[in-house]
């Protein structure tokens, strides 16, 4: 797939032509009601942790591969993930029969790791400093194989943008869509989709306050470094917002809405208890967005929440469960 000039939308013949490439590899995630009324609101949960590997990542990385020749491929695939998207492409290297090598930051999870593992990926940890730094340069010295990004790749960018295609299809008069923000890759393709087909429609990041680079740099007007604090939540958040990314979603996404570590263990536990649902922090914070009071005058109508994977360690779900911020 060519580049992207810095502002355009994902073309929405692209996302279809991504909707096609990984048909019969995900599934059509059910879109439903969150079992909890809000007065004003209809908030409804996109399901992505339903995927094969539990996460929307499947699906760019789906559409990557989908876009590499053989040629490109012939010495195998290799990534920098926190875990999703390294699922993702390890799943799909899989089924192409090709090798696949995973970076990863020294604080992944295991849970994440021991799927990526169970996939076929090899797995090389670095300390977080250099794993971004490869986010960055898309570039590892002395790895074989070809690099896919999991977040500037415009094949990415459009699998994943098949999940505002789906919550189009299912709900035409949709008013505000959540998602997490890690990287930009996953919000600027919903976004591409939502708002081709309702220009109207609000379109959300939601970040943790431990890390909310994107916040700070809608503040700022420029791509900013923030303080950045590990926690569970995992699946999203870094220290920065990718230069590259800037431009794109500045101009797609309406804004950054931050919240605490205890909103989104409290969605953790509301989920699984309301709606029978398993959510990682990532996912179930675009949930804890939809329910705070912080945002009640900006959140009204339909509102969609990606619930982006649910590939959270057991010791940690238990701990939301009982009532605490997981360590």
């Amino acid at each position: 797939m060519e580049n992207l000039t810095p502002t355009d939308n994902i073309p929405f013949q692209k996302i279809l032509q991504a909707k096609e490439n990984i048909r019969g590899s995900v599934i059509r995630s059910p879109l439903i009601l969150l079992n909890e009324n809000v007065p004003g609101k209809k908030i409804y949960i996109k399901l992505e942790n339903l995927q094969p590997i539990g996460s929307f990542k499947i699906r760019g990385a789906g559409n990557a591969l989908a876009n590499l020749s053989e040629e490109e491929i012939k010495d195998g695939v290799y990534t920098a993930s926190a875990g999703n998207f390294a699922q993702g492409l390890a799943w799909n290297a899989r089924e192409r029969g090709i090798p696949c090598n995973v970076i990863v930051p020294d604080h992944a999870p295991m849970t994440k790791l021991e799927a990526i593992e169970r996939l076929g990926g090899s797995i090389l940890k670095v300390p977080f400093d250099k794993w971004w730094e490869i986010i960055q340069t898309h570039h590892y010295k002395g790895m074989k194989g070809k690099f896919v990004h999991p977040v500037c790749d415009p094949a990415v960018i459009a699998g994943n943008g098949t999940i505002g295609l789906e919550i189009m299809e299912d709900l035409p008069e949709v008013d505000v869509v959540i998602c997490p923000y890690g990287g930009g890759g996953l919000i600027s393709g919903v976004a591409s989709a939502v708002k081709s087909r309702r220009p109207s429609a609000q379109v959300f990041a939601c970040e943790v306050d431990t890390a909310s680079p994107l916040k700070l740099s809608f503040d700022l007007g420029k791509p900013s470094t923030c303080d950045y604090k590990a926690s569970f939540v995992d699946g999203m958040g870094g220290k920065s917002v990718l230069e590259s990314m800037w431009p794109l979603v500045s101009h797609l996404v309406d804004d950054s809405l931050v919240v605490t570590l205890e909103e989104v263990a409290n969605a953790v536990k509301l989920l699984v208890e309301r709606n029978r649902v398993v959510a990682e922090g990532a996912g179930a914070a675009t949930v804890a967005a939809a329910l705070s009071e912080k945002f009640a005058g900006r959140l009204r109508g339909n509102i969609v929440c990606v619930i982006s994977g649910g590939n959270i360690d057991t010791n940690k779900l238990i701990q939301a469960l009982e009532g605490k911020i997981p360590q």
